[in-house]
């Protein structure tokens, strides 16, 4: 596996007048606009910038998984009927694992969409009902981790 070419930060803002200072911070430490985009009231849409309703996301994980579970039942019920020399009732045997493997992809596919995307998405979309803004920085790994590192140094709080 090679390295990602895009990496990605999202973070949370109460309030309009706040997350768009941050974007303002960001922009004026070096981070263009084109990496950046503010999402909420008045602003960009979840949809706009990618950010998929969770049951969108678990459907297509379900489907993903439920295909290539699908394929390799059919292979493996293949390669068994071979092996084992089974002439009588082939057809049902590759029908029944491969739909058995089809169900359980995409059960699987279900529980991991909603486990692992699904409930990230679930959380930022709950915060932009609350009324909040998402600032996404999507870029290389050393300009995200520049932004994170601005916008930590300037939100920390002050020792005195």
């Amino acid at each position: 596996m090679g390295r990602r070419s895009s990496y990605l930060a999202i973070v949370i803002f109460p309030d309009e007048s706040t997350v768009f200072q941050a974007y303002r911070l960001l922009h004026y430490h070096g981070i263009s606009p084109e990496h950046l985009a503010i999402v909420g009231q008045g602003y960009s849409s979840p949809e706009r910038v990618g950010l998929m309703n969770p049951v969108q996301i678990i459907i297509r994980k379900a489907f993903v998984y439920a295909i290539g579970a699908g394929a390799i039942g059919a292979i493996v019920a293949g390669i068994t009927v071979l092996i084992g020399r089974l002439e009588q009732d082939i057809a049902h045997i590759m029908i029944i694992t491969s739909l058995l493997s089809v169900v359980t992809g995409s059960a699987v596919g279900a529980v991991l969409g909603l486990l692992g995307e699904g409930t990230a998405a679930s959380i930022y979309r709950h915060h932009l009902r609350q009324g909040r803004y998402l600032l996404m920085m999507e870029g290389s790994e050393n300009l995200v981790r520049w932004g994170q590192e601005v916008l930590g140094y300037y939100s920390a709080p002050s020792p005195h």
